[in-house]
């Protein structure tokens, strides 16, 4: 009861805070950077190290965040013991904790949210939330529901029974995943409620599952969405959700407008990370508008200057304002931003940005029966992840039937038993989708970031 009670707190809070407009929020902001910060040099030794030569703050008490000096995940992730304010949460415990899949969605420590990602500058993170943290981010529920649904649409909701299906990738500890899971062990109606749906099963399985649950709202992955409204326009899936989401990559306006004929529901885009969820969610002018009570972003050029408004960043820094486990300030995100000049038409005080985000390829291989199966990039990224000792991987199609496997092994790692280990893995998957026939090469060369973006891609088709 305490938990619902801080979470609706927040929840109110957020209205308040948007019916008082941009000073209202900023007011908040403002409050809560001066907090995070000070917790941040007087808890961990990383802060209070990389702070030393920075002043406390201005005499008005407040924080210029320019003056703070900008961090990365391998940065924080090099320093993890000492980035941590918990002594408690040590990177040897929280690895073991994590080794363990069954283990997905349960606390750590009984009171720590943990996440793993690889994110789209290819270096792996573990991300490990607070309560305080969990609850901020439950409270952003009400405020979307309220943006994003009519009251007829919201009756709707209620008539059919809240079912929320996360079309995501499972197996490990991914934020999508694991949250579901933190949701269905919270209470027994949430077990009902809420149902996590792997992208790495087969169409067909996955297919016949949604059509068994019948969701009320549908979040997926757009190249996953994408797959199922081919399945729902050839006759074979029976959604009728009042709400889908588009969520973990970007996609182009046809592929978007395929999905709203399939599903028919209400289409929306939010922007979520491991290291804050949800940062925006989107409006009817088609921007998306940041929390920005709780989380800061800043679009920023490749030497963390800031990029202009309307112009497209090279990156962004964001600084979480909740979570005080694992300080998050002014970190690079990796994600190219582009911040609306002036307010948006909708009306929202809060600010808008539009995100070029992860743009990874959906393969088409060719099975022994002259087949062609599509295999989505989290589904085949995340059969790769979980491998021993290997630190990234970059999968490229080269043919009808035949992939290029590059790696990059952990310090230390033997290359020939990571190598060994990711392509069993990813053969035993491709099996699974009857493309046992497909062929794996070991690449000499290691992953590649792109060229133009700087992004990292993990999945590629350059099939001629």
């Amino acid at each position: 009861m305490a938990r619902l009670l801080e979470e609706l707190g927040f929840a109110l809070d957020q209205l308040r805070a948007q019916h008082q407009g941009p000073a209202g929020l900023a007011r908040r902001r403002e409050a809560r950077l001066a907090a995070i910060v000070t917790h941040a040099r007087t808890s961990s030794p990383f802060y209070r190290r990389l702070y030393r030569d920075v002043a406390p703050a201005r005499h008005s008490g407040g924080v210029v965040l320019a003056e703070l000096p900008p961090v990365t995940k391998q940065e924080l992730m090099a320093n993890f013991d000492d980035w941590v304010t918990d002594p408690a949460v040590t990177r040897a415990g929280v690895e073991a904790f994590i080794a363990d899949p069954s283990r997905v969605g349960t606390p750590y420590l009984d009171r720590y949210f943990v996440c793993t990602t690889s994110g789209t500058t290819g270096y792996p993170g573990i991300f490990v939330h607070d309560p305080r943290s969990l609850a901020v981010s439950q409270s952003f529920i009400l405020r979307i529901d309220l943006a994003w649904l009519s009251p007829p649409e919201l009756l709707a909701m209620a008539r059919r029974g809240l079912r929320w299906a996360a079309v995501v990738g499972t197996g490990g500890h991914y934020a999508g995943a694991g949250w579901v899971q933190w949701q269905r062990r919270r209470s027994r109606w949430r077990r009902r409620a809420f149902q996590a749906f792997p992208v790495q099963q087969p169409l067909a399985g996955l297919v016949a599952a949604l059509n068994d649950y019948d969701p009320s709202a549908v979040t997926g992955y757009p190249s996953a969405l994408a797959l199922l409204a081919e399945e729902q326009l050839a006759g074979r899936l029976h959604l009728k959700p009042v709400v889908v989401e588009l969520a973990g990559e970007s996609c182009g306006p046809d592929v978007r407008a395929r999905i709203a004929e399939a599903f028919g529901g209400a289409l929306h885009d939010a922007y979520a990370a491991s290291e804050f969820t949800p940062l925006a969610f989107d409006c009817a002018k088609g921007w998306l508008h940041v929390n920005s009570d709780w989380a800061i972003l800043e679009p920023v050029g490749a030497d963390y200057r800031p990029t202009p408004p309307g112009e497209p960043s090279h990156t962004v820094l964001l600084t979480n304002l909740a979570n005080r486990v694992q300080p998050i300030i002014r970190y690079d995100l990796g994600d190219s931003v582009q911040a609306k000049a002036g307010p948006c038409g909708c009306g929202s005080p809060l600010p808008a940005i539009r995100v070029a985000g992860r743009r990874d390829d959906v393969l088409r291989l060719l099975a022994a029966d002259g087949t062609t199966v599509r295999v989505l990039p989290l589904a085949v990224g995340s059969a790769l992840d979980e491998t021993p000792g290997l630190h990234r991987s970059q999968l490229v199609q080269t043919g009808p039937a035949a992939l290029r496997l590059r790696l990059e092994p952990e310090p230390g790692a033997d290359a020939a038993a990571v190598w060994h280990a990711a392509s069993g893995r990813l053969l035993e998957y491709l099996a699974g989708l009857e493309l046992g026939n497909v062929g794996v090469v070991r690449a000499a060369e290691p992953p590649e970031q792109s060229g133009l973006s700087g992004k990292f891609r993990q999945v590629i088709a350059r099939v001629p």
